[in-house]
């Protein structure tokens, strides 16, 4: 990424150079369902009042300039006070009835301008700021695997955030970054920003409605992908290096391990059903994060399998406290990770599922177990895991501890923020909660998708 680039720019405006938890390398097919969420909101929030318009900075790639996307922002310039539009010259936004708008301002970028290379929305209003800046990665950033054959899988650093500081600071860089090609343009929208940052009699918008378009998009977007790439490179990377793993969950010892798996949650009378729902939370977790198929499928399977250390353990283990343990009992709790992948290992193909449990006990601030990993030396599917696994235990009752609520279970794992947990996860889980219990989106119980023998047993046992 070049250093002029708006995101290096962002950074290197902050204090500590500390970009939100939010950034991170993310798929096409994602940016622009967070793209969408956003001018969802535009769209759906549209005001009458002229104070209230937002104000909206659009850098669009070389190339990458669709016709219906045109179309819907002739609709959202109707509810923005000004937008300004940076694209090459042949976007073919210049004849577009977009284009002719009054409020809409057009940058036509050289070919040179490494602006050509970047996605960003920028949206600054009254009463909220939001925004999505991305910058796709260079030829060598993509050298490992390969420049993507599918489109949706091209890859960008990004960020989207609805931190008001961090949208003013980005919007004041890419207006000055409008400048050699328009400084009337950029005058006039340096004087919008200021004008919009005075007016402060108004009426705080509620974002949450945007946040969970935002969760949906996200999920949507993940199994879009799953689908498009299901005959190509993914799939042939998958069944290639893991032996059809995935594709074939009827392999005889996969389905021993997820039987085993099944008969140890059995015997957890207050959480029957741990393994499903801990591997569903993950996967949301996974989907925010917008972790790649072959990695999500792995974080489902080992959200399955990730008690599987507790298949000799006595039943105390499940009907009592750790605190209330013997030292025999505490033994198997305790060390239920190693267990775990010791039983994993004995299936080569599991090597991943295997070091995702073997990890997931670790803790951010380095005194979990079996190894004192610390930070980002855990995988992030671990950090995941470990997380899931701890809120889910929390909402379910043991031995003489009363199920807590989602709110009080999200207070714990708030508690061990930076210590057991990385904080940057614990703020993702904060979101699905607060939307779960907003009633804007329901925490799944099961994983998107589960082994079918599994469901199928378990519904006849219910019956």
């Amino acid at each position: 990424m070049q250093p002029e680039a708006t995101l290096n720019q962002l950074k290197n405006a902050l204090e500590h150079g500390q970009l939100p938890s939010s950034y991170g390398v993310y798929f096409k097919n994602t940016l622009v369902a967070l793209c969408h969420a956003l001018e969802d909101h535009v769209l759906q929030t549209c005001s009458v009042i002229p104070q209230e318009k937002p104000l909206l900075l659009v850098t669009f790639q070389q190339g990458k300039w669709y016709l219906q996307e045109a179309d819907r922002y002739y609709d959202i310039a109707q509810c923005s006070s000004e937008v300004a539009i940076a694209a090459v010259a042949d976007s073919g936004f210049a004849t577009h009835k977009t284009g002719q708008l009054d409020n809409v301002s057009l940058v036509h970028l050289n070919l040179d301008d490494s602006l050509v290379e970047e996605w960003n929305l920028i949206i600054f209003a009254p009463n909220y700021a939001a925004m999505v800046l991305c910058h796709e990665l260079s030829p060598d950033e993509y050298r490992a695997d390969g420049y993507p054959q599918v489109d949706t899988e091209r890859k960008f650093y990004g960020l989207w955030t609805f931190d008001r500081t961090l949208v003013q600071t980005a919007a004041h860089i890419l207006t000055e970054r409008y400048r050699p090609y328009n400084p009337s343009l950029a005058d006039r929208l340096l004087e919008k920003q200021q004008q919009i940052s005075e007016i402060t009699n108004t009426t705080p918008v509620d974002l949450t409605g945007v946040v969970s378009r935002i969760v949906t998009y996200l999920q949507t977007s993940q199994q879009q992908l799953i689908t498009i790439n299901r005959q190509k490179r993914e799939l042939v990377e998958l069944e290639g290096q893991a032996l059809k793993l995935n594709r074939n969950l009827a392999a005889n010892k996969l389905q021993a391990f997820l039987r085993m798996a099944q008969k140890i949650d059995e015997r957890d009378h207050d959480n029957p059903i741990a393994s499903l729902q801990v591997s569903a939370l993950a996967e949301v977790l996974g989907q925010i994060l917008d972790l790649p198929t072959l990695k999500l499928r792995r974080l489902r399977l080992a959200g399955l399998l990730y008690r599987i250390g507790l298949a000799e353990a006595p039943i105390e283990v499940f009907t009592h406290r750790a605190s209330q343990l013997d030292e025999a009992s505490a033994a198997f709790w305790r060390d239920r990770s190693v267990f775990g992948a010791q039983l994993l290992a004995t299936m080569p193909e599991l090597e991943p599922i295997q070091k995702i449990v073997l990890q997931h006990l670790e803790y951010w601030d380095g005194s979990g177990k079996p190894n004192g990993l610390k930070g980002e030396e855990i995988s992030l599917e671990a950090r995941i895991l470990g997380l899931a696994a701890y809120f889910q235990e929390q909402t379910q009752p043991k031995g003489d501890r009363a199920a807590m609520s989602l709110t009080e279970a999200l207070e714990k794992c708030q508690e061990y923020s930076g210590i057991r947990f990385d904080p940057a996860l614990v703020e993702s889980l904060s979101t699905v909660i607060r939307l779960v219990e907003l009633g804007l989106m329901k925490l799944p119980d099961r994983p998107s998708q589960s082994p079918t023998v599994w469901l199928e047993e378990t519904m006849m046992n219910k019956t």
